[in-house]
């Protein structure tokens, strides 16, 4: 069960305050003639603390607080944000908003959700666990997590640091239609970076966990450990020859093939025509085998919610079905410029789930032979107008199923169509740290630049 923020005394305005606010603003817009309004008011802080070679390097406080309002006069939208959170300036903010509004053009597709699609009741998803952490402990905390990858080998030569965050934020949205609603959230990680070799061969690699809740942490030191190996086995890395060979997109680096989809997939793309997934409703565009749920209401998730960024109630759904596209990633707004009705994505997706198969990373390795693991991308060398995919790398060269050796400085480039077609397999190994959980992802084969 998560806790209440009623009853946590570090947030400066409780979540009634906020209602208060967010009421007095809709007020205020009704007064002044909006013919209707939304309005958003938020408040987070945390700390982060890092440090390099066990000397402390940073300690950082953030506390913020903001309100968003947009009103609309007519057709016409207007919006208008301030940090000030008293009485004048609120009411300041709404004449703004308003003054904006006589001066925008009409649009047909502004306006406030259908009412019958908002959210009606509020879900407790234990999203609000506060990591009440002293500085000492948090410096302490990151300095055995780099420790932890100092003590795997004295090939660990120098550190880029070890990093331990803690947020806490809450908000409450709501619109002349009735809707208000809002909850408190958490997400805090431990991170580690190092350095491996000396000279011209040095490696560095990353870890980290992150979580809603800072008891669902594995060990700390496992974080620096686990960075350390990953910079250790990059140590000696060669160039590979030119060559069209098979290619396992590491579980992290799977995420962003997914992130390229849901772009593919959102409104917003999609009415600018800057998407190459136009039309693609009901086309097969994976394997039958390929299977992407969005789960917006899992207890803890990291993108989990009861209504979207427009206030619209969010439901589990099938974003691709036997390797089909069942549905897109739509706002009120993108919905209306597509002549079709909202999904409950304004502001993206909620909780991606990619179904996994029956092989983990070894048993994927198996499957590909001989080919590449990328490990690491570089650039953003994506046109999502044509799907061409074109990316700096570093990984390693797998024959007969096994790692043969590193490999960096190479290109990886292909079509993410053709990619998205030509999956072969998805391992179970999937990375839960972010908003999409996906296990590695084999695709048949992709054009490898190199010496």
């Amino acid at each position: 069960m998560s806790h209440s923020p009623e009853t946590d005394s570090t947030f400066s305005f409780s979540q009634e305050a906020l209602r208060t606010l967010a009421q007095s603003v809709l007020d205020h817009a009704a007064k002044n003639g909006a013919t209707a309004c939304e309005v958003d008011v938020s408040e987070g802080f945390g700390q982060s603390i890092s440090v390099r070679r066990q000397a402390v390097e940073t300690i950082e406080y953030n506390r913020d607080k903001g309100l968003g309002v947009t009103v609309y006069l007519g057709q016409r939208r207007g919006h208008a944000s301030s940090s000030d959170f008293s009485p004048a300036a609120v009411e300041d903010t709404v004449k703004a908003a308003l003054s904006i509004a006589r001066f925008t053009a009409e649009d047909d597709c502004a306006g406030l959700p259908d009412e019958k699609l908002l959210a009606k009741k509020s879900m407790d998803l234990d999203l609000f666990h506060p990591w009440v952490i002293p500085v000492h402990e948090a410096i302490a905390l990151a300095q055995r997590c780099e420790q932890g990858a100092f003590d795997v080998s004295p090939q660990i030569t120098n550190s880029e640091g070890a990093t331990v965050s803690a947020q806490q934020s809450h908000f409450i949205a709501a619109n002349s239609l009735g809707f208000m609603d809002g909850f408190a959230s958490t997400r805090h990680y431990v991170s580690c970076s190092v350095i491996a070799g000396s000279g011209d061969d040095m490696q560095r690699d990353d870890w980290y966990t992150s979580s809603r809740n800072a008891h669902d942490f594995s060990s700390i030191e496992r974080i620096g450990d686990y960075a350390a190996r990953r910079a250790l086995s990059r140590l000696g890395s060669r160039k590979l020859s030119t060559r069209k060979c098979p290619v396992i997109f590491e579980a992290p680096l799977a995420t962003g093939l997914i992130g390229n989809l849901t772009y593919a997939l959102s409104g917003g793309a999609l009415y600018r025509k800057t998407s190459f997934l136009q039309n693609s409703l009901g086309q097969k565009i994976f394997p039958d085998f390929v299977n992407i749920s969005e789960r917006p209401h899992i207890k803890g998730g990291i993108a989990s919610s009861a209504f979207d960024d427009d206030g619209v109630a969010t439901h589990d759904r099938e974003l691709i079905k036997g390797g089909q596209v069942q549905g897109y990633l739509l706002s009120t707004y993108s919905a209306r410029k597509l002549g079709m009705q909202t999904t409950g994505n304004a502001g993206g997706a909620h909780n991606l789930r990619v179904a996994p198969g029956q092989h983990n990373l070894a048993g994927l390795l198996r499957e590909m032979g001989r080919g590449l693991l990328v490990t690491e991308l570089m650039g953003q060398g994506v046109n999502y107008v044509t799907g061409d995919y074109s990316r700096g790398a570093a990984g390693y060269w797998v024959e007969n199923g096994q790692i043969a050796y590193p490999v960096a400085e190479i290109t990886i480039a292909g079509n993410l169509p053709e990619m998205f077609a030509n999956v072969v397999a998805i391992g179970n190994d999937i990375d839960a740290r972010g908003s999409k959980h996906v296990g590695s992802i084999l695709i048949g084969q992709m054009m490898v630049a190199g010496s």
